[in-house]
């Protein structure tokens, strides 16, 4: 009886810890986002909206592929955030789309091509 309580307890705590790994967030999470924009314009605004979310360490979008590499820190915020953010400024990414009233707020030359 002994040996079954003990087995039982073991494999109690294993499963937990197991659980508080998957909970564990990444310091410097890498990620890639599809961003709209047409210029260098837009590149400076995309990139000050990421930085505007605060766990931001790193923002670099390129004009010739329409993405954005990031680096965060997933104990203060989410890729989510960072959608948000540039969606507010004007910009649609691949989870998130600015209001037109955002979009609307762009410079002429911003005004990307809206599927």
């Amino acid at each position: 009886m002994k040996k079954l309580i003990l087995v039982m307890l073991v494999a109690l705590v294993g499963m937990s810890v197991q659980a508080q790994e998957k909970e564990k967030k990444n310091k410097n999470a890498k990620h890639e986002i599809a961003v709209n924009g047409n210029c260098g314009i837009c590149k400076k605004r995309i990139e000050k909206a990421a930085y505007s979310v605060p766990g931001v360490k790193s923002a670099q979008w390129h004009q010739d592929h329409h993405d954005m590499h990031l680096i965060i820190d997933e104990t203060k915020c989410s890729v989510d955030d960072v959608h948000k953010a540039v969606a507010k400024a004007g910009h649609d990414t691949d989870k998130s789309k600015a209001t037109d009233e955002d979009y609307e707020k762009l410079h002429h030359c911003c005004q990307y091509e809206r599927l």
